[in-house]
């Protein structure tokens, strides 16, 4: 899945996250059984949501004033604009059970069997040991709360990154408690990198922890504390280290459309974003993972906060795409169903 990669807003909809990223920067609900998720559907532009990491925002609608991402971000009416990394719901997905499960269950022999598609968005290697395989299951099957106790016992930091960025974009209502969680996440990840520089992950769970909460509490005040920054160049270093990381051009592109859309072209050249660079992010990423909702949202919110309405119809098209991608765990499905609520609040 395009980690559910990282760092932003959501998609263009109505406007109320960061996929990041990113199967998994640019731009979520919350999560752990049922995944029901995303904000409204394509609205008309309103103002961007929050900043970057495998954010989601909401479905690119009609006309509004601008409002994932990139995670894991908040949108606004219309095309929803991102912040940084990508996934980041607008609104609550629907009723996740806590500690419950979305039926995703993969036994070891499935889960080594899928596992490649699972994480083609963020190339995580298959995990070794018992304990870590376990805590990988339950993220999967929507558990994420048991999953990060699980691997940061297993010592699988990457798994455990995973999952709490996950709750807190897709679960957690407590705003105070979701930018908790992604400080955590940013620490753990910042500490992975000094014992593995070459963990592409270690960079990106970096940037999509940072990236969403740069989207809580405001993108120019974010770029101010030189947040924005910090998500480029973790971004561009995971990339470096795996070219074919689609989380991370995911949540990379949301990072360039989220400050555009917030300062505007010219200004955003001092934080380092280009249009021309984070549409062929977009591109780039959608067709590493041409399966992934979470890409699709946040192409289609990319492109209207880049280019505006007149890429309105084919972020529609998009946000359609995305509503009928087949789930493989319970984080894509998250993705789907903010697809689809966007589109139904059209």
């Amino acid at each position: 899945m395009a980690t559910k990669t990282a760092p932003a807003k959501k998609a263009p909809a109505k406007k109320a996250a960061p996929a990041a990223a990113a199967k998994k920067a640019v731009a979520p609900a919350k999560k752990e059984a049922a995944p029901a998720k995303k904000a409204s559907a394509p609205a008309k532009k309103a103002a961007p949501a929050k900043a970057p990491a495998k954010a989601p925002a909401k479905a690119p609608a009609k006309k509004a004033s601008p409002a994932k991402a990139p995670a894991p971000a908040k949108k606004a009416a219309a095309p929803a604009k991102k912040v940084a990394p990508a996934k980041a719901p607008a609104k609550a997905a629907p009723a996740a059970k806590k500690g419950g499960t979305t039926g995703f269950s993969y036994d070891a022999a499935a889960l080594k069997q899928h596992w490649a598609r699972l994480h083609a968005g963020d190339g995580e290697p298959f995990p070794k040991g018992e304990a870590a395989l376990n805590a990988w299951q339950l993220f999967h099957a929507g558990d994420f709360k048991k999953a990060l106790d699980a691997a940061l016992k297993a010592g699988a930091i990457s798994c455990a990154n995973k999952a709490q960025a996950m709750y807190a974009t897709y679960v957690e209502k407590s705003e105070s408690a979701k930018q908790k969680a992604f400080l955590e996440v940013a620490k753990r990840a910042e500490a992975l990198q000094a014992k593995e520089p070459n963990n592409p992950n270690a960079w990106y769970w970096q940037a999509y922890a940072l990236g969403r909460y740069g989207q809580s509490i405001s993108v120019v005040e974010a770029l101010s504390q030189g947040l924005g920054t910090k998500v480029r160049q973790a971004l561009e270093r995971a990339i470096e280290l795996q070219p074919k990381h689609a989380d991370a051009h995911i949540a990379l592109g949301a990072f360039h459309a989220e400050v555009i859309d917030k300062v505007g072209k010219l200004l955003a050249r001092g934080q380092g974003a280009d249009a021309r660079i984070g549409l062929q992010l977009f591109e780039a990423a959608q067709k590493l993972v041409p399966h992934s909702a979470i890409a699709m949202i946040e192409r289609a919110n990319g492109l209207v906060m880049i280019e505006g309405e007149r890429r309105m119809a084919e972020a529609e098209a998009l946000y359609k795409a995305a509503a009928e991608c087949m789930p493989m765990d319970a984080a894509e499905r998250f993705d789907v169903e903010l697809a689809k609520s966007e589109l139904e609040d059209e």
